[in-house]
C-alpha cells in the first residue's frame, strides 16, 4: 500500500520529542508499505532538513504558518500534487486538518488520527482557545474515517462526528525489553532513603509542572530524600525554576530539556517513580511507556490513562495540591517497594505494540475506501 501521511507535529533535530507518537506510526507503517511523510513545518523549525529518512519513510519538510490562510492553500495544493499514485491520505494531529477548513476534499481516500485533547475536551482549554476550538472543530467531520487513541477520546469524536466513521487506535508504547531491574534502595522513604523521581512532558500548564515542584517541596519538608528529573521543555521552564528557588528545592530539580527518545528512556530507567500531574491525558504515551520500562506512576484520577493502568502499578491522585501528591507519591513507594520491574511492565500486556496499532489503521484505511466507494 503506498500512503501519504500529513501531520504538523513530527520530530526534528531541534525538537527530536515533538510529534514522537507520530514518528512511531510511521515507522510501524513503514515496516510494510511504501510511506511517504508531508512535514508541514512550524516557522520556528523551518531551518529543519527540507528532505530526510526516517526508519524506511520519505520526509518532506514545508514551512507552514498556521495563523496565514496562503500556506493553507500551498498546502493543499502540495498535498494534492503527492497525493498523485496515493492509495490513502493519513492526516495526524488537528492543526494538519486546517488547510482543509476550505477548499474540496482530497481525490483519495481520507484517515485522520486526532491526537489533542482539545479536539475532545474543550473544558481543559483556556478560554481564548475554547472559542477558536469550537469555531474549528467542524473539520473534523471532513475526512472519511477519524480514529482517536483512547475509548474517551473516541466518544469526544463520534459526538462531533457520528458513531460509523470514529474507531480506536491506540498509540504504539516502546516497551523496555528487557527491562531494566529497578534500581535497590536501602529501606523506604520513611527511613531516609534517596527517592529518585522523573516526569516526562512539556512544560505547559496542561502537564501541571508547578504543582509536581510543589509536591517536591512537600516531600523534603517531611524529610523525604527526594530529587526530580523533568524530560523536556516548554514556555513554563522559568517559571518552574522561579518556583523550585523560592520553595528551597533547585539543587532537588533537573530539567533536561528536548532530548532524543534514548535518553527519555536511560532518565526513566534510572528513576523509582514516574510522576506526572497531568490536568488530562488523551491517552498517556509518557505514562504508559513508564510502565513498560518497569516503573511505577502517580497520575491523576482524571484523564485517559484510567483505561489501561492497573491499580498495582499506579497511583491516581484526585486532588490538585502539593500535600494530596505528596501523600500519592509515598503511597506508590510503600505499595510497590517488593514489585519487580518485570512484573510492572507485564500489567500493561500487548494491546499497544506496533502490529496492533497497523492493523487498527488497516481497518481505518478499509473503511475509508469504502466510504469513498460508496459516494462514487
Amino acid at each position: 500500500m503506498k500512503i501519504l501521511v500529513v501531520t504538523t507535529w513530527f520530530p526534528t533535530p531541534a525538537a527530536p520529542a515533538t510529534g514522537a507518537f507520530v514518528a512511531k506510526d510511521v515507522t510501524a507503517l513503514a515496516e510494510r508499505d511504501d510511506v511517504e511523510v508531508l512535514h508541514l513545518v512550524a516557522p520556528r523549525l523551518a531551518d529543519a532538513p527540507q528532505h530526510a529518512d526516517h526508519d524506511g519513510a520519505r520526509v518532506e519538510r514545508v514551512r507552514f504558518d498556521v495563523r496565514d490562510p496562503r500556506a493553507h492553500a500551498r498546502a493543499r495544493a502540495l498535498v494534492a500534487e503527492r497525493a498523485e499514485g496515493r492509495d490513502v491520505l493519513h492526516t495526524m494531529a488537528f492543526s494538519s486538518l486546517l488547510p482543509y477548513l476550505r477548499g474540496p476534499r482530497p481525490a483519495l481516500p481520507w484517515v485522520h488520527t486526532e491526537h489533542w485533547q482539545g479536539a475532545t475536551r474543550p473544558d481543559v482549554l483556556p478560554p481564548h482557545l475554547r472559542l477558536v476550538r469550537n469555531v474549528l472543530v467542524g473539520v473534523l467531520r471532513r475526512p472519511d474515517v477519524v480514529t482517536a487513541v483512547s475509548r474517551e477520546a473516541v466518544r469526544g469524536i463520534r459526538a462531533i462526528r457520528g458513531e460509523e466513521s470514529s474507531l480506536l487506535v491506540p498509540c504504539i508504547v516502546r516497551s523496555g525489553s528487557p527491562v531494566r531491574p529497578r534500581r535497590p534502595r536501602p529501606g523506604t522513604t520513611a527511613e531516609g532513603a534517596p527517592l529518585r523521581l522523573v516526569a516526562v512532558g512539556g512544560l505547559v500548564p496542561l502537564k501541571d509542572p508547578l504543582l509536581l515542584v510543589g509536591a517536591l517541596a512537600e516531600l523534603r519538608a517531611r524529610g523525604v530524600a527526594a530529587s526530580l528529573v523533568w524530560v523536556g521543555d516548554g514556555p513554563l521552564r522559568a517559571e518552574v525554576e522561579a518556583r523550585a528557588a523560592e520553595l528551597g528545592v533547585s539543587d532537588a530539580l533537573r530539567i533536561t530539556g528536548q532530548v532524543e527518545p534514548a535518553d527519555v528512556y536511560a532518565e526513566v530507567e534510572g528513576a523509582d517513580i514516574f510522576v506526572l500531574p497531568s490536568v488530562n491525558e488523551t491517552f498517556g504515551v509518557a505514562i504508559a511507556e513508564a510502565v513498560a520500562h518497569g516503573r511505577p506512576v502517580v497520575v491523576s484520577a482524571r484523564g485517559a490513562q484510567r483505561e489501561y493502568l492497573s491499580g498495582t502499578v499506579a497511583t491516581f491522585v484526585e486532588e490538585r495540591t502539593p500535600a494530596a501528591w505528596a501523600d500519592g507519591i509515598l503511597e506508590a513507594d510503600e505499595d510497590t517497594a517488593g514489585t519487580p520491574a518485570a512484573a510492572i511492565a507485564a500489567t500493561l500486556g500487548r494491546a499497544f505494540t506496533p502490529e496492533r496499532v497497523v492493523a487498527g489503521y488497516r481497518t481505518a484505511y478499509a473503511a475509508a475506501a469504502a466510504a469513498r466507494g460508496a459516494r462514487g
